[in-house]
């Protein structure tokens, strides 16, 4: 494994116990320049995990929680008159940061939802006919409790689209809830930096040079176009989960430092990358239950390319 990733997941392992999947997929956002949706029931370490890889890389943290009297102003900043000079002045919102973790983004209106939809995909922020860039990197980390939907607001396709994948940790086994007491016990709550801001944003330019196969494309884009004709599905993968799942693949390669990407490297990220950007049919539903089966069973009828 690459040694920089290495003492990433290292530091964050620190406080997160036994989620090794979550956190390198975690990692491969991060490398991408993607944004991550962490979904799954409250108290299994979903906020934890987006402040230590933020205290990890030394990135600005910023921490929004999201209800349904938050405004858009809180997220993109807004506009005063400086009562000395007489001039608009920007005062800078929560995403003016690195790291920014909506909390619990499902709670806000879809006003408010929206206002990240131009930071998200452009890295930058429009107020008042004036643009502001975004530091770079800029990633989203949002939470969602898929199971409490009292007095929620569903996100929109278009934004679900711009998350680079979707994470969902799960439950600890007893030998990792054991270790997490004597984490707790031993109050362990500091975050080690690893690695500086710079160093994540060339460690993003060396995973240009690795390679994909005409042939892994090509199996990547059966994947995708075969989830736009089915009949399990009402609305199937955009060019931009192919994309990410292109860009993905070739991070994952990169990690375990090797200049080419292969087949099983989009078997392991294809469920993450592209479940939430499908919406099954009724007869789908029916048949697979959820977007994850789906694309597993997926993943077992379309074969590699030779």
């Amino acid at each position: 494994m690459n040694v920089k990733i290495q003492q990433i997941k290292e530091s964050i392992s620190k406080v997160i116990v036994g989620k090794d999947i979550a956190i390198t997929q975690t990692i491969i956002a991060l490398l991408c320049g993607g944004h991550i949706l962490l979904e799954d029931v409250p108290g299994v370490g979903k906020t934890r995990l987006a402040t230590a890889l933020a205290k990890s890389v030394n990135g600005k943290f910023n921490r929004i929680q999201l209800t349904p009297d938050v405004m858009p102003s809180d997220i993109t900043g807004f506009s005063m008159v400086n009562q000395i000079t007489h001039e608009f002045e920007y005062r800078e919102g929560s995403a003016m940061c690195n790291f920014l973790l909506a909390d619990e983004i499902n709670r806000a209106s879809p006003k408010v939802q929206s206002a990240l939809l131009e930071a998200m995909e452009e890295g930058q922020l429009t107020v008042d006919g004036v643009t502001h860039p975004l530091p770079q990197p800029f990633m989203v980390l949002a939470t969602q409790n898929p199971v409490e939907t009292s007095g929620t607001y569903r996100l929109p396709e278009a934004q679900t689209d711009r998350f680079f994948m979707r994470i969902k940790m799960g439950y600890p086994t007893q030998q990792e809830e054991m270790k997490i007491f004597d984490n707790n016990a031993k109050n362990n709550t500091d975050f080690e930096t690893s690695i500086t801001i710079d160093e994540v944003l060339l460690l993003k330019k060396e995973i240009e040079h690795i390679k994909v196969a005409p042939q892994v494309k090509e199996y990547i884009i059966n994947l995708t176009s075969k989830t736009r004709k089915d009949d399990d599905v009402l609305l199937g993968v955009s060019p931009r989960g192919s994309i990410a799942l292109f860009q993905g693949i070739k991070a994952l390669a990169f990690i375990f430092e090797r200049d080419f990407a292969i087949p099983e490297d989009v078997k392991e990220l294809a469920v993450s990358i592209l479940s939430h950007r499908i919406i099954l049919s009724a007869k789908g539903k029916s048949k697979f239950l959820n977007t994850e089966n789906y694309v597993t069973e997926l993943l077992k009828i379309v074969n590699v390319p030779i």
